[in-house]
């Protein structure tokens, strides 16, 4: 094994060596870094394709060991292999979804079937799995420790579900499959980015900004100056600009105009259509399930998760559909009643963000503009910082002479209590519409690795968010749900960087378990106690009033009708796309699922949150049959929230403590119920997310 190794890493040295490439090239920089001021784009296809021709003879290596077959020799050689390839596949991946430009999406088309393929070449090799399954198969007579039992189970599924039991005919057919999906995922995530970055809408009438905030007139006279329009004022369909348009422009027919452009975005008949990529995508997924033996491919995802089957995940979207559609209901009295007074008696879409917040405001003399001055970007994050500390010990210190990946990021190193480095965290958190991905994210540049001489290469996790930026003089001032996410997507952060797992094939949360860490730790972002250390008036330093935030409290679950059932209309969407046994030959995936939507009562008044032409989760980011993970976690998040509460201390370190050692550390080291009985001691309970929502 040591000999297999040597080999190994001795080509790599000296492919290193030679090459003038920054991405093959060993990275002397600060916490070994991607050098990202010396990456060019013409750098990128080059070194892809060398990373797959060392990757491939590191497979050779495993293949073609004269020893037996044991754990050294063929799963641990195989879950150290393709590292190379891995970290220029996260710079490439990383830098598309954050400064995208026609060149990058040309290289990213290039790329896509080429790793498809690679991959697909690995999980079919007959040899390779000959060697995986003759370890698995004597597995329990090789005295191994639990993380190598575990990773030697996880490996063999890994190839199983890969179709490595398949003929060999079947194994070309799901080969041609999986490139043939990688590329219509890839054109649908590109036509999206396309059709959002190019539509914008120009007010020139100063009356037609009535109602909106100065912070957004702002910030739209900003967009208009850069497009070359000074004196006007321009509208995007990223979040951080349709959202507070939807919400606060007065001007209804406006409204509509935002909401139909954002909500047909790639529905058009235009070169950005995803109708058709859909049907393929859904076509396709059916074939591969049907190659493994399911009847749906929402069968076969679910196989893998701890969901297990899709009569589960329906099972709990019906639990939670019915409470929100009455809450719902509820809200749309007091919706109708203030729009009645405008002389409104038919409540479109267009209408309900907009009259939900006078609502909101009416009933709880609530004004999020009051609140957002209390919720300082440098602040929340700091803030955010403060809870990690008090939970794990642990502490962030910006980084000031490192490779950015982009101009506007910024990085922090993280250290354990006893000084160790956990890691490195990116931030790049404001938007740039046409060029960045819309939404927000957690992703990495490197998860820890484990050497084989025992020494730790720290990870390197990164951010990415679409925050209003500063603007006038002005900070960037969060809304309350800017502020969740920044909580959330660091939740996912501090899970990458306090894991403690040994081997890369064990380094993943599995899908339906992935969201419990994020959305954990938005429970800290309004507690008073966190408040009183972040929430800090932008102009006077002043602490956020209580009553201030009473209110805050108050009206956050005012409205949880709307967002649970905008919320799990889409996770329906998605169970229903990925559910079929059969596709019809004329098949029209909006016709389908809306219907499947207005079949269970959705409202007319409220849109699912994604449509399929724009649903880029499920067709495109692997949340495919997956969507419903989120509310999944929403039942593991409150049941371990309670877990802090029950001791009357959100901060308790023994809880704590029993957290990251028994879910963040270990991560998918034993079975994701098994890590949630050890911290918690029993199963979920339904009832603390119900009751927390405001629906029970």
């Amino acid at each position: 094994m040591k000999r297999i190794l040597t080999i190994v890493l001795m080509a790599i040295t000296v492919a290193s060596c030679a090459e003038k490439n920054p991405l093959l090239k060993e990275w002397k920089t600060p916490f070994g870094v991607p050098p990202f001021e010396e990456i060019k784009n013409e750098d990128y296809l080059p070194a892809l394709k060398k990373a797959i021709d060392i990757h491939n003879k590191e497979i050779a290596a495993i293949v073609s060991c004269k020893e037996e077959p044991d754990f050294n020799n063929t799963i641990l050689a195989f879950d150290r292999s393709g590292r190379a390839l891995e970290r220029i596949n996260l710079v490439f991946g990383n830098g598309e979804a954050i400064a995208s430009t026609e060149e990058i999406r040309k290289i990213s088309t290039e790329m896509s079937p080429l790793l498809s393929n690679h991959y697909s070449d690995i999980m079919q090799s007959e040899k390779l799995f000959e060697r995986i399954k003759a370890v698995y198969d004597k597995r329990e007579s090789l005295g191994l420790e639990p993380d190598q039992m575990r990773l030697v189970s996880e490996t063999y599924k890994q190839f199983e579900r890969a179709g490595s039991n398949l003929s060999a005919q079947d194994k070309e057919t799901l080969k041609a499959i999986n490139s043939k999906i990688d590329s219509l995922q890839l054109l649908f995530s590109q036509n999206l980015l396309s059709e959002t970055g190019s539509w914008t809408l120009t007010i020139d009438n100063e009356e037609d900004l009535a109602g909106l905030s100065p912070d957004f007139i702002a910030d739209a006279a900003r967009r208009a100056a850069d497009a070359g329009q000074p004196g006007k004022w321009l509208v995007g369909l990223d979040n951080p600009s349709v959202m507070p348009f939807l919400a606060s422009a007065d001007n209804r027919e406006l409204r509509v105009k935002v909401l139909d452009a954002y909500s047909n975005r790639c529905n058009n008949n235009n070169e950005f259509d995803n109708k058709d990529i859909i049907k393929e995508i859904i076509g396709l997924k059916m074939q591969k399930a049907r190659l493994m033996g399911f009847d749906t491919y929402a069968a076969y995802v679910l196989d893998a998760r701890m969901a297990k089957t899709p009569e589960a995940v329906y099972k709990l979207l019906d639990e939670v559909w019915q409470p929100s559609l009455a809450a719902a209901r509820a809200e749309l009295v007091d919706i109708k009643a203030i729009a009645k007074e405008d002389g409104i008696e038919t409540i479109i879409p267009a209408d309900w963000r907009y009259y939900a917040t006078k609502a909101r405001a009416q009933k709880y003399s609530y004004d999020e503009g009051k609140i957002m001055e209390y919720l300082q970007y440098d602040n929340v994050r700091d803030g955010i910082f403060y809870v990690a500390n008090k939970l794990f010990g642990v502490s962030f210190t910006r980084v000031q002479e490192i490779p950015l990946p982009h101009p506007e990021a910024e990085c922090f190193e993280c250290k354990d209590a006893d000084g160790t480095t956990r890691g490195l965290l990116y931030m790049d958190m404001f938007a740039r519409p046409g060029a960045k991905n819309g939404g927000a994210w957690c992703t990495s540049y490197r998860e820890r690795e484990v050497e084989p001489d025992g020494s730790v290469k720290p990870a390197i996790m990164s951010i990415v968010g679409n925050f209003s930026r500063p603007s006038q003089g002005k900070p960037s001032l969060l809304t309350v749900d800017e502020t969740e996410t920044f909580f959330h997507e660091f939740g996912h952060a501090i899970a990458g960087l306090l894991s403690d797992v040994r081997y890369m094939g064990l380094c993943n949360f599995v899908r339906d378990f992935v969201e419990l860490p994020s959305q954990l730790n938005e429970h800290w972002a309004f507690e008073p106690e966190v408040l009183n250390v972040y929430a800090k008036h932008y102009q006077t330093g002043e602490v956020i009033p209580m009553e201030l935030v009473d209110k805050m409290l108050q009206c956050g679950k005012y409205g949880v009708g709307f967002a649970e059932t905008e919320l799990v209309a889409a996770m329906y969407l998605d169970m229903d796309a990925y559910s079929m046994k059969d596709m019809p030959e004329r098949f029209d995936v909006l016709a389908y699922t809306e219907q499947g939507l207005k079949d269970r009562g959705l409202m007319s008044e409220i849109l699912p949150r994604y449509r399929a032409p724009y649903f880029l989760h499920i067709f495109s980011h692997g949340y495919d049959a997956g969507y419903y993970s989120y509310l999944w976690a929403n039942v593991y998040e409150y049941d371990a929230f309670e877990a802090f509460k029950e001791t009357g201390d959100i901060f308790n370190q023994k809880v704590a403590s029993n957290y990251r050692y028994n879910i963040l550390s270990k991560v998918n080291e034993e079975d994701a119920m098994d890590l949630y009985t050890d911290f918690r001691g029993s199963k979920p309970s339904a009832d603390p997310f119900l009751k927390g929502r405001g629906l029970k």
